[in-house]
């Protein structure tokens, strides 16, 4: 997800577009140095590279010149830029998964979830009241959904903080996140009146990042093939609507904005899609391993070398989260989020970012997530040097008495 970062003068930021070219914010693949800081505080997820390396052909995708001329994919469809390949294999995936029912709801594409969160906002916000309607999450929340909110200034729809703080008795929209970005855990809704529309982010409900303990139903849900395969790059993330009249005006905002979604974007999802689908059907794709299978095995390692080493520093402590049944795998399982959601045990520590930057670790600070500054995100979803790399520097950092 995109919007204006905030607090552009902030080391953080600066350092990060300081040091982009060396560690790979060209898209080239970095060679970490001793010397390069180690950006973790986006989550661009290369960890996936090394599978679609392997898929090889399976997941190639050639286009021809008189392909996807027009501005129509089907003019007959409610959503008439989406292509009905792309929209067979996302109900497809949803079914092989489990996790999310789709049967009777629209589908909708959208340019990444950035996109589809400004369309949903647009869609359930009133049109009849005299000030805008406050948008909250509850903290900590996703970072950008403040960032969304205001872009625009809006007279629609403007950012209201903290769901727990909320308590004016007006129409509000609550954005709830699960698993929830940064913490990872299951989230349901907090403000819970009648005058609320509720938007679910469901960006990391996929087997490798936590178990999926329902097919969850609800009016509006929004995922993004960034964090189900790894595919920042081709922009695409789709929401399932069950309400015509909200479907037709998210299509209208993107219709506006961009005038529907790159067909070869979509049309490369729709691959990509389809071979994890096919993964998990042992029939189907012989000799290529199950998707979700290998990334919760990449996840799950790196969870486990993540905790041995805060048991052992001792000075910052991470998010623990209980087994739970899956549907999926069959099985009890713990979740393994994209980020880790780490603070610092030392009364003498204020900003835990400032410290991890203190040693070439760049981190997102709990501020801009409406959470306390002794916590921070990390990213878990860097190629494999990065990550042990972090690790490596993670792990050198010990007994510290101040701030500094």
């Amino acid at each position: 997800m995109c919007g204006k970062i905030q607090d552009q003068a902030n080391a953080t930021e600066q350092d990060s577009a300081a040091v982009a070219s060396e560690i790979g914010g060209s898209g080239t693949k970095p060679n970490p140095s001793s010397l390069a800081p180690i950006n973790l505080d986006h989550g661009d997820p290369t960890a996936y590279e090394t599978y679609w390396s392997k898929a090889g052909e399976r997941s190639t995708i050639t286009f021809t010149g008189d392909q996807s001329l027009s501005y129509f994919a089907n003019a007959k469809n409610l959503c008439w830029f989406l292509e009905p390949k792309l929209e067979e294999e996302i109900r497809r995936l949803h079914h092989v998964v489990g996790n999310a029912k789709v049967d009777d709801h629209f589908i909708i594409v959208g340019n990444g979830s950035s996109q589809l969160i400004q369309a949903a906002l647009y869609a359930v916000s009133p049109s009849d009241q005299p000030q805008p309607t406050s948008v909250v999450s509850a903290a900590p929340y996703y970072s950008a959904y403040q960032e969304v909110a205001d872009l625009l200034r809006s007279g629609l729809y403007k950012w209201g903080g903290d769901a727990y703080s909320f308590n004016k008795d007006e129409p509000y929209i609550e954005m709830v996140t699960s698993p929830n970005n940064p913490c990872g855990m299951t989230r349901e809704p907090v403000v819970n009146r009648p005058q609320g529309k509720i938007i679910h982010d469901l960006a990391y409900y996929w087997p490798h990042y936590t178990p999926i303990t329902s097919q969850v139903d609800y009016d509006i849900m929004l995922f993004t093939v960034s964090k189900c395969t790894g595919h920042a790059g081709s922009r695409i993330g789709w929401a399932l609507v069950r309400d015509k009249d909200v479907a037709r005006k998210m299509v209208d905002l993107m219709v506006i904005s961009t005038i529907g979604v790159s067909k070869e974007s979509q049309l490369r999802a729709a691959k990509i899609l389809g071979v994890i689908s096919d993964s998990c059907l042992l029939d189907k794709s012989p000799g290529l391993e199950n998707f979700f299978e290998y990334a919760q095995h990449l996840m799950a390692a790196r969870w486990e070398k993540l905790r041995e080493i805060v048991k052992v520093n001792e000075l910052f402590s991470l998010t623990e989260y209980p087994s739970e049944y899956c549907l999926f795998t069959k099985e009890f399982t713990e979740a393994r989020p994209a980020f880790a959601w780490m603070s610092c045990k030392s009364d003498h520590i204020e900003d835990t970012e400032k410290i991890l930057r203190g040693h070439k670790i760049l981190a997102r600070g709990g501020k801009r997530f409406g959470s306390d500054p002794k916590y921070v995100r990390i990213s878990m979803l860097s190629r494999d040097q990065e990550f042990n790399l972090f690790l490596e520097r993670l792990s050198s950092i010990h007994g510290i008495t101040s701030g500094n």
